[in-house]
């Protein structure tokens, strides 16, 4: 299916003020409308900057490069070497240019000025850091977000400075959405915290979260000592997921290695064999031992994470205990970590069971405990007590011949 004009994109193209600012839902268009009104823009308007931002480059990467790309050459528009691979810009034949930037310091915010700004997911991004932005822009300020939580937009921006705000959700791109995405979406109403925020675009605060308090740093120390990699199986509908564990000044750093669809268990074994320390120990879900052997074939060192009543649960307590770090570049895992969630019971109430209708985030979750649990001490099993007796001698019995 094609990229099309939805009712997401007409809304959007109603707004007329300088601030334009989009909240919404999951699958609601937000950053591929405005993709499309950007592209529309660089190529009838001349000489125009055009700069597209993110809080990482591997963010961009991963979301506004790669559905840029898609719809211009769905679109028929791209040529390659229009593309500039290392400066991350497009030249149009209007001598506009869209070019694509991570602001995660606030130096990187006093650069060149700009004619249009679009800040993709733009709570993950400071106020300094838009502050900055917003005066050397000199036309149209484009935000999008989820809701998830207040930030500076709620405190700074909605009854202080003019602006236009909208939200969308899944129901305004509803005529591009596959059947099977729009169920899975609804399948999560009786989430009520889950569906407020994703669902219908509102500002909430996602109820049970699971992990807080980690870091995304931009690279790993080299004093860190890679001692563990955490592997979870997909194929059809997951992912499968490979997060290599550093230990580094009492704490633990995460690198994405593998998120991906698909993947055999010799191409699993395959790229492990081609990373950084290919026999560092491999801790994978112990729910597939056939596939845990085959790797173990061909000769990667592989066991099965420890499981029992309890375990997903005493592996989170573990997890959550720790000094957690994320490299920036793992852009799933970090999406992962926002919104991983406790299930809600039907009395609304938080369980101790992570919600596994959301299996885009529990995937890389998955792998990150099966490797960190593995450092938890385990109780070990009692064993019987051997009573003693006395000793009362040998009993010679005495026979006749």
């Amino acid at each position: 299916m094609g990229f099309q004009v939805t009712r997401a994109t007409n809304r959007l193209l109603g707004l007329t003020k300088r601030l334009r600012c989009v909240c919404g839902g999951t699958a609601a268009s937000k950053t591929i409308s405005i993709l499309m009104i950007l592209i529309d823009y660089a190529g009838s308007n001349r000489n125009k900057k055009i700069d597209v931002m993110s809080e990482s480059y591997p963010h961009l990467e991963d979301g506004a490069i790669a559905d840029f790309k898609r719809i211009m050459i769905d679109r028929g528009y791209w040529k390659d070497d229009n593309w500039n691979e290392t400066k991350h810009f497009y030249t149009f034949e209007t001598d506009s240019v869209i070019k694509f930037i991570s602001i995660d310091k606030l130096g990187k915010a006093h650069g060149p000025r700009r004619d249009v700004l679009f800040i993709n997911e733009a709570n993950n991004i400071s106020w300094n850091i838009f502050d900055q932005l917003k005066v050397r822009t000199k036309e149209i300020i484009w935000l999008d977000w989820n809701p998830v939580t207040e930030f500076w937009y709620y405190t700074e921006i909605k009854d202080r400075i003019e602006h236009d705000f909208i939200t969308l959700t899944y129901e305004d791109c509803r005529e591009a959405l596959p059947q099977n995405i729009i169920d899975d979406i609804e399948s999560h109403k009786e989430n009520k915290a889950w569906w407020k925020v994703y669902g219908l675009g509102q500002l909430g605060e996602l109820e049970g979260k699971i992990y807080t308090g980690w870091q995304i740093i931009d690279e790993i120390p080299h004093e860190a000592r890679l001692e563990r990699r955490g592997l979870d199986f997909g194929y059809t509908n997951d992912p499968t997921v490979l997060e290599d564990i550093y230990y580094y000044n009492g704490g633990f750093i995460i690198d994405e290695q593998i998120y991906q669809k698909g993947l055999s268990n010799k191409s699993i074994a395959d790229t492990i064999k081609n990373l950084v320390n290919p026999h560092t120990l491999v801790v994978a879900d112990s729910a597939e031992p056939k596939s845990i052997d085959e790797i173990k074939s061909y000769g990667i060192n592989i066991i099965g994470a420890i499981k029992g009543p309890g375990s997903v649960y005493q592996g989170i307590q573990f997890v959550q205990a720790q000094k957690v770090s994320v490299t920036s570049r793992s852009v799933k895992t970090i999406k992962a970590y926002r919104n991983y969630l406790f299930s809600i019971d039907k009395n609304g109430n938080v369980t101790n069971d992570p919600d596994d209708k959301i299996h885009e985030w529990s995937n890389p979750m998955d792998a990150i405990r099966y490797g960190l649990d593995s450092y938890r001490p385990k109780k070990e099993k009692k064993r019987p007590v051997r009573r003693k007796v006395p000793y009362q001698g040998v009993k010679l019995r005495m026979t006749s011949y």
